[in-house]
């Protein structure tokens, strides 16, 4: 089997950059481990809408379980800051759906997908990969001079191109999430739970949806007392006037990226999404950024296929304009995330009292100046300011 190019999964990553290329003509397969795209989520599956319009991405009503107005934050004491604005307006998906129709539109478009098809070997021979994927048909092998890794944190095709797709273990996050049916929360707004105790180096969320909400947090496993289930289970107790008579419907659990490494391509090969683990340090997001890598790689992949060099110099085109928009904002993102790390929930609580919604959103977009001149007055904070945030 002969394809222009080979994409391994089909979240969000793969199944648009299959229909960028796809609509360019260009020969593309999709292969997805999964017998169903979209299962299991691993995903409080919020996104903003400003994201999408970006990108020029409608998407379909039907993906939309929620629509939000903004955010409210709550100290470990539960003051709350509320964050509002047509940058904060976005919705609650259903991932299920979400990705299906993702998928959808690509095969709309000309790609070819196959599910339950898992990639499980990848040889460079003569210029070439060769892919053998393993179906309910048995093994069989592909080849192409492009393979696209979209196949998540854990991924292989990375492994295979001999690129270092793994982190420090401090810059994954031990994640966990409910889905609950009966949450007595404000469905305008998300709700994020900081605190040590409450989740600790990370943080909590109830995402509200339809009928239902995601309930989950995350937490940096080093500095912490208990499993991430524990604190799960412990938050829910404790925020009774939320969850009185809720009830899990869905349980997901799985490792969050909080850091992102920049080897993106090699010969025949480029990751896009959480496979070259581009998500926002802060909150762990990721969908709009694996969208936006997609976009980039689609567009380098389809220049490679027409002028038929897949060389790694070729190909870093991609990686060039990935850092041009994200390098230097994911540098000063990781500064404040490794000053939030630092903090006690006293000094959350000074937080709470200075800031207001506009400033924190501020932040999630790596301004630090304004925040550096707030914090001039409170010395507990000025002192790791001056250690993490200033150069």
């Amino acid at each position: 089997m002969k394809k222009d190019c080979l994409v391994v999964g089909a979240g969000p990553a793969g199944s648009v950059f299959a229909k960028e290329l796809a609509i360019k003509g260009h020969d593309v397969m999709v292969v997805e481990k999964k017998q169903e795209i979209g299962t299991p989520k691993r995903c409080a599956e919020g996104i903003t809408k400003h994201g999408f319009d970006k990108f020029g991405i409608k998407i379909h009503p039907l993906c939309i379980y929620g629509k939000i107005k903004g955010a409210s934050l709550y100290s470990p004491s539960g003051k709350k800051v509320v964050m509002e604005g047509e940058e904060m307006e976005g919705y609650v998906i259903e991932r299920k759906i979400f990705e299906k129709w993702l998928a959808s539109e690509a095969i709309k478009n000309g790609a070819e997908y196959m599910v339950k098809t898992q990639a499980i070997l990848m040889k460079r021979d003569n210029g070439k990969w060769k892919v053998k994927i393993k179906s309910i048909e048995g093994v069989e092998e592909v080849e192409t001079k492009l393979v696209i890794g979209a196949d998540g944190v854990e991924s292989k095709v990375g492994r295979w191109a001999g690129l270092k797709t793994v982190n420090k273990i401090t810059d994954y996050h031990s994640g966990i999430q409910f889905e609950m049916a009966n949450v007595n929360a404000d469905e305008r707004h998300i709700h994020i739970f900081f605190g040590r105790d409450v989740a600790p180096l990370g943080y909590a969320w109830i995402f509200p949806k339809a009928f239902s909400a995601n309930v989950g947090l995350g937490i940096l496993e080093k500095g912490a007392k208990m499993k991430a289930y524990g604190y799960l289970i412990k938050f829910i107790r404790e925020k009774e006037e939320f969850f009185r008579n809720a009830q899990p419907i869905e349980i997901n659990a799985g490792g969050v990226p909080v850091a992102h490494f920049t080897e993106m391509v090699a010969e025949g090969v480029m990751l896009v999404g959480d496979a070259a683990q581009l998500v926002n340090p802060i909150h762990g997001g990721g969908i709009t950024r694996a969208i936006h890598s997609s976009i980039m790689a689609s567009k380098v992949a389809d220049n490679a296929i027409r002028k038929k060099d897949f060389s790694t110099e070729k190909l870093m085109e991609y990686q060039k304009m990935w850092d041009s928009e994200y390098e230097e904002k994911t540098k000063k993102l990781m500064k404040l995330r490794a000053f939030l790390e630092k903090l006690e929930d006293s000094d959350f609580e000074l937080l709470a009292d200075i800031l207001q919604g506009e400033d924190i959103y501020a932040l999630t977009q790596a301004k630090l100046s304004f925040f550096i001149k707030k914090v001039l007055k409170k010395p507990s904070l000025l002192k790791l300011a001056k250690k993490y945030l200033m150069d």
